[in-house]
């Protein structure tokens, strides 16, 4: 009876092992949503072809970065009617494009990555498809018609020719996008998704779906919202959305002149409408910024690009690096076509991208403490503060000198300038070089 018993025993931990609801969970923990740092993969910057097998190739090199989530752009059949070549203009959404490899190769991708420590998301399209997507001639009643509701029309408001516009007033269209959505978090063992257009698809369907996905998944999963409207979170049940408007106010005040303290405003005005433990994504660029200009021009400068991605990261958490900026790429990434980046390029500024994110990981005061700021025009100083200590971070957003007097618990105080460790004994302000950061953390 006793060797029946184990043998029970032993069967019933087999099973479970096997059981594919627990595959994620027993290889590595899914970080919670307030300490994800985030890697955008792009995958025509890494190879002509089988770019997927060329992104697990690289994976230490993400990894090492500090990042813990990679987020995947759509890897999927691309139409060709009146087509692009766009990846966000899909004609199947359960298959891969040969362009990026096999359902294999992406499983073995999601494979290396939670063997790694690092959850994968994928981009998801749920307001149109290409016009060559079989649910077109199929099914013509899932889509949105013209007036006269004889013809298929694009989404409105945008010069997106290339796609067919989503009618998410029919039941069995929402049904189908559901069920294709649970295929790669349930075949492929993904951990979410981020969801492109999410405020142009009604916020029910999105609790729909994610109701659905996480229960079916039996596990913790990860969603974020191409959008900024509040019913992302209080009806939709996104856990992160974008921080559109802090980037524009980024844009704003290191570009334009506007006051560092409109970063304080805009940062202010992102989270009071955000429920508890919900996340804004915070980023210097992306896929679609850096169409028109990378970081080092953006920001003017290699410099000015790194003093706005502390401005970006630290006031919230929520951080995000879209492959190729670490290495400070500077000519427009059109993600339409194939575009070779040198991953050696710049080693000193992946290293700097590295121990900022090191920082970020090691300190939760930096990444979701108390934030108090204060008001300037040149300077953006703030206190993150959480019981394991407390920061000090200034950021110059301008290309000259400038100084800002110091508030009152930081005059004349003895810190730890992070960059290196060193004591920093200050005085009763802070100096600053052209587009120069620091981060201090009191003694």
């Amino acid at each position: 009876m006793k060797k029946l018993m184990m043998m029970v025993a032993l069967m019933a931990i087999l099973l479970t092992a096997c059981d594919p609801k627990n595959k994620n969970e027993n290889s590595f923990a899914l970080p919670e949503v307030s300490d994800i740092a985030m890697y955008q993969v792009n995958p025509r910057v890494f190879a002509p072809e089988k770019s997927l097998n060329a992104v697990a190739a690289r994976i230490d090199s993400i990894q090492a970065l500090g990042v813990n989530m990679i987020w995947v752009m759509p890897i999927y059949p691309i139409g060709i009617e009146k087509g692009k070549n766009s990846p966000y203009c899909i004609s199947d959404y359960k298959a891969i494009a040969p362009e990026f490899g096999t359902i294999d190769e992406f499983k073995n991708l999601v494979k290396v990555c939670h063997e790694h420590g690092m959850g994968i998301i994928l981009d998801w399209v749920a307001n149109h498809t290409a016009w060559d997507h079989p649910w077109v001639k199929e099914h013509p009643d899932w889509y949105t018609h013209d007036e006269k509701a004889d013809t298929i029309i694009s989404p409105a408001g945008f010069d997106w020719y290339d796609v067919a516009d989503l009618n998410y007033d029919n039941k069995d269209m929402r049904k189908a996008m559901i069920d294709a959505m649970r295929f790669w978090i349930v075949d492929c063992g993904i951990d979410g998704f981020r969801c492109d257009v999410a405020d142009g698809v009604p916020a029910d369907f999105w609790k729909e779906a994610i109701e659905t996905l996480r229960k079916d998944a039996g596990r913790r999963i990860v969603m974020l919202a191409e959008g900024k409207q509040v019913d992302n979170f209080t009806i939709g049940g996104f856990d992160m959305n974008y921080g559109w408007d802090y980037k524009d106010s980024l844009v704003h005040v290191f570009n334009d002149g506007k006051p560092a303290s409109d970063l304080i405003a805009a940062d202010s005005a992102e989270y009071a409408q955000l429920p508890e433990g919900k996340v804004k994504l915070r980023f210097t660029t992306n896929h679609d910024h850096s169409t028109e200009v990378t970081p080092v021009k953006e920001f003017t400068n290699e410099r000015g690009s790194m003093a706005a991605y502390v401005a970006s990261i630290f006031p919230h958490g929520g951080a995000l690096i879209y492959g190729s900026q670490e290495v400070g790429y500077e000519n427009p990434i059109n993600f339409f076509k194939y575009v070779a980046v040198d991953w050696m390029a710049k080693p000193d500024l992946y290293k700097e991208y590295q121990h900022l994110l090191k920082l970020y990981n090691e300190n939760t005061a930096l990444r979701k403490g108390k934030l108090t700021a204060w008001p300037d025009k040149d300077i953006f100083l703030f206190e993150k503060a959480d019981d394991s200590g407390k920061f000090l971070v200034a950021v110059n957003v301008r290309n000259e000198e400038h100084e800002m007097a110091l508030p009152d618990g930081w005059k004349n105080a003895k810190t730890t300038n992070m960059a290196d460790g060193s004591e920093k004994a200050l005085t009763d302000k802070v100096q600053l070089k052209p587009f120069e950061y620091l981060i201090l953390k009191g003694m």
